[in-house]
């Protein structure tokens, strides 16, 4: 009965941190129509996120998980955290200036079948037939949904999609690389250290553009910027590692489905934002495609 309670306590909060996550791109777009650029809402939401960070770092600082670490072991955190939340942030706002925040989850939501095209490539990992069908329909499921967006939005879809796709990518590789990391740090520090690592990367490309008014905005922006920090990156990180925590990844995996719904609901109530019939049919292909291949991952194990 504990255990029964603790699972679906678990979901719960699984399904809370996805819908936060999925708010993120919702809040973007409405920064931009303040005209507001990439770059400067990255840099509020790094600002704002900041302090939290720092105290959490502070704090965990001297927690030890059972390895030594050694300076290498920084120097990938560096690494991981310039690729996986600098990078990845940064190819995602640059591609939502010009694609629907519908339409963004969903071609974020391809990063599962990119970690493991990049295990093959990389770690020399077998593709079961399970994920090979996965990837298939998640990529059939984009193609749809993509080729119909080029129809309704212009040529500009491509761009955006592009910069999607390499959010996903450069995430992905977070995922692979880093997935060593984390048991010698544990994942509240590791988070922490590499979203310490990406608001400095973010600080310093700001510094280089030198251009914009940091305290130009309107008010409207400053309080976007703050709600992305805190409800779509701080308390979503930890609501997430939690979940993973008390249900498994493998169990999560397949709450994570949930992700580009409530994106898609989310937009269609504050930026009215709709799919066509064909983009959403495209949706539920991919969501089907990586809930299955979770599922089976699941029973293997």
């Amino acid at each position: 009965m504990q255990a029964t309670k603790k699972f679906w306590s678990g979901i719960a909060i699984g399904v809370l941190g996805i819908v936060l996550f999925s708010s993120k791109a919702v809040m973007v777009k409405l920064a931009y129509k303040y005209q507001v650029d990439a770059i400067s809402i990255l840099l509020l939401r790094m600002l704002f996120s900041f302090p939290f960070y720092v105290v959490i770092a502070i704090v965990y600082r001297n927690k030890v998980e059972g390895a030594i670490l050694r300076h290498k072991d920084y120097a990938w955190v560096v690494f991981f955290g310039f690729v996986g939340y600098y990078l990845a942030s940064y190819f995602d706002f640059v591609g939502l200036t010009y694609i629907k925040a519908s339409l963004e989850r969903i071609i974020l939501f391809l990063y599962p079948t990119i970690v493991i095209l990049l295990n093959r490539i990389f770690l020399k990992q077998a593709i079961s037939k399970i994920q090979a069908i996965a990837i298939g329909l998640t990529y059939v499921g984009i193609i749809i949904a993509f080729s119909d967006e080029v129809n309704v939005s212009g040529t500009d879809a491509y761009l955006g999609g592009f910069f999607i796709l390499l959010s996903a990518i450069t995430y992905a590789s977070y995922l692979v690389g880093s997935g060593w990391l984390i048991p010698k740090f544990g994942v509240i520090k590791f988070t922490a250290y590499a979203m310490l690592v990406s608001c400095f990367c973010v600080f310093i490309h700001y510094g280089f553009i030198g251009k914009m008014d940091l305290f130009g905005f309107a008010w409207e922006v400053y309080l976007l910027g703050f709600l992305i920090a805190v409800f779509a990156t701080v308390i979503p990180s930890f609501l997430v590692s939690l979940s993973i925590k008390m249900i498994s990844s493998s169990n999560f995996a397949i709450v994570a489905g949930i992700g580009p719904i409530s994106t898609i609901i989310l937009a269609s109530i504050f930026l009215n934002e709709s799919l066509t019939l064909l983009q959403f049919f495209g949706a539920l292909i991919v969501i089907g495609g990586i809930v299955f291949m979770s599922i089976k991952s699941r029973k293997k194990d």
